[in-house]
């Protein structure tokens, strides 16, 4: 009669405590992962979306995802906002940044929101924001090691 082994699965040449700890840490950065992502979508930031080699995310709208749009301000190389002279949130803003070379890095035709996240290389850049009806404005900011952010108010 043949035993079964029950012992756990180790992988060939390395010791059983060496392959417990590859599991453990397997399991660890698979909980750190799934804790990311239900801690970016209960704080109301939709995903980044991604245009050529710039990662950005516009919104803002309602209290809760305004306050987390601006707290999350300071995890992003530059951020943008939109308001009227009252201080009013305006959301449907056109965005193209164009580097020191003026090739345009990113263009957004609407923002969809009073906040946009944006995640640039550092370099000079000039942002264009110009809401629907109203005169465009540009600005040229720096972006390196510290966060800019840049507000727009318009009449």
């Amino acid at each position: 009669m043949s035993k079964l082994n029950m012992a756990t699965p180790q992988r060939p040449g390395l010791p059983m405590h060496r392959s417990l700890s590859i599991l453990g840490y397997g399991v660890l950065v698979l909980a750190a992962t799934a804790s990311w992502s239900v801690q970016a979508q209960s704080s109301g930031i939709p995903p980044l979306q991604t245009q050529g080699n710039v990662k950005y995310v516009c919104g803002g709208i309602g209290s809760r995802q305004s306050t987390a749009f601006r707290e999350a301000m300071r995890n992003h190389p530059l951020s943008l906002m939109f308001v009227n002279r009252r201080g009013e949130f305006l959301a449907a803003v056109a965005v193209n940044i164009k580097n020191d070379a003026g090739v345009g890095v990113l263009s957004i035709p609407s923002s969809g929101g009073p906040i946009c996240l944006i995640d640039l290389a550092p370099g000079r850049y000039s942002v264009t924001a110009e809401p629907q009806g109203k005169a465009a404005q540009t600005r040229v900011v720096g972006v390196g090691t510290r966060n800019s952010s840049l507000e727009f108010s318009f009449p």
